[in-house]
């Protein structure tokens, strides 16, 4: 009788290669290693060598960068995506993209189950298994981290004692997750919420920039397409606004945050893309969305955040709001100038070929042509009701 195969979300570090030998010798499968390649800038290949070193009986590693733009990072630019007004959802967007790959290797491979790395306590195991249940019910979910109820201590020991090579030491407190669209940085002295975090977790925001520069992106349809005119793939865009905003130290984010199995969390967060591009298109939506259209999407933006940061990615509820988001991105079309400082970034400038800014209307010089006569009727109807409360209700004469 064959033996059962799982498919392990694979990152090549400490506790996923400690997974591939422990799922191996405590739960009796056959381990698949699949590594997503995010655009989180590490070797991939040579996690795949770790995990076959591991015990894997295979390993892939597959190139998802522009998917993950094109199909996660967009919708999220579109609908203005920030989690309690702060959290650019760097984490939450890879989490329903691993998952579907997770899903399709477990059908390549025949698969009895899949599995990821996540503890018992933060979000990441909410979103695995709610999008793996989502795609695929039938499949099993194991999750070893949460299971075997390790220290950090215990895993490196644990490895050392089954030969499992990994470059983790005892030293290093932080764990951090990283993807193109930025970085979370959690633990160490970081768990006090009074600390302020260690200058040396940080990586895409370091300064090297200091002189004033500007930027412009232009969005077709929500979608940024150009860096200063120059025609690029959503992943390059990110990528290069990465390293120009990051350069001057802007895109830091210093939270505590509600998670989603009821604790708060202290979270540090580096997004300098994410942040530039969600605010020059939330400026180029200020010209062109209808006010009454603009004030409902900012309450469903919040929304669809807060559904993706719970891990409901694949559910009707986010469906209906991207048909939403995606109406509403119609005509935003246009450019944005972004200023850069130090530790800064600004808009500078805004324009759209169908913006609904008129001149005419908005200017207070001789070319003003706003109808002044008639908005004595319109002051007064509008607060007829208020009025009327006032009279009746507390006796105002």
């Amino acid at each position: 009788m064959s033996k059962r195969r799982v498919v392990l979300a694979y990152s090549g570090g400490l506790d996923t290669s400690v997974a591939v030998k422990w799922l191996t010798l405590e739960r009796g499968y056959d381990v698949v290693a699949l590594s997503v390649d995010v655009g989180q800038g590490e070797d991939l290949e040579a996690a795949r060598a770790r995990a076959l070193d591991s015990g894997a009986i295979a390993a892939e590693v597959v190139d998802a960068k522009d998917e993950f733009a094109n199909d996660y990072l967009v919708p999220a630019i579109k609908m203005n995506a920030l989690y309690e007004n702060k959290y650019p959802l760097v984490s939450s967007l890879s989490r329903p993209l691993i998952s579907k790959h997770l899903v399709e290797a477990a059908s390549r491979y025949q698969a009895d189950a899949v599995a990821h790395g996540c503890t018992g306590k933060g979000n990441d195991q909410v979103r695995f298994e709610v999008s793996i249940r989502a795609l695929n019910p039938s499949l099993e979910v194991e999750a070893p981290v949460r299971e075997w109820g390790f220290t950090r201590d215990d895993t490196i020991e644990y490895a050392r004692s089954h030969g499992v090579k990994v470059s983790a030491t005892k030293k290093s407190p932080y764990s951090i997750d990283q993807n193109i669209f930025g970085r979370a940085i959690e633990c160490g002295e970081m768990e006090d919420p009074w600390a302020a975090p260690p200058k040396d977790v940080y990586e895409m925001t370091q300064v090297s920039e200091t002189v004033p520069k500007e930027v412009s992106v232009t969005f077709d349809k929500g979608v940024p397409v150009r860096l200063d005119g120059v025609s690029m793939s959503v992943f390059e865009i990110v990528e290069k606004l990465n390293k120009l905003v990051g350069s001057y130290g802007f895109g830091r984010i210093d939270m505590v945050e509600n998670r989603r199995v009821g604790i708060k969390s202290r979270e540090v967060y580096e997004s300098p893309a994410g942040l530039a591009l969600i605010m020059a298109h939330c400026e180029l939506e200020d010209i062109t969305l209808e006010r009454e259209l603009a004030h409902e999407k900012l309450r469903l933006s919040s929304k669809w955040a807060e559904a993706v940061y719970d891990g409901l990615w694949f559910s009707p509820l986010k469906e209906a709001l991207d048909a939403f988001g995606e109406y509403s991105q119609r005509f935003v079309t246009g450019e944005v100038r972004l200023g850069l400082e130090l530790n800064r970034c600004f808009v500078a400038g805004r324009r759209a070929e169908k913006a609904l800014y008129d001149f005419e209307l908005a200017t207070y010089d001789s070319r003003d042509a706003f109808q002044h006569k008639d908005s004595e009727g319109f002051v007064r109807i509008f607060g007829l009701g208020i009025e009327t409360w006032a009279k009746r209700q507390l006796g105002h004469k």
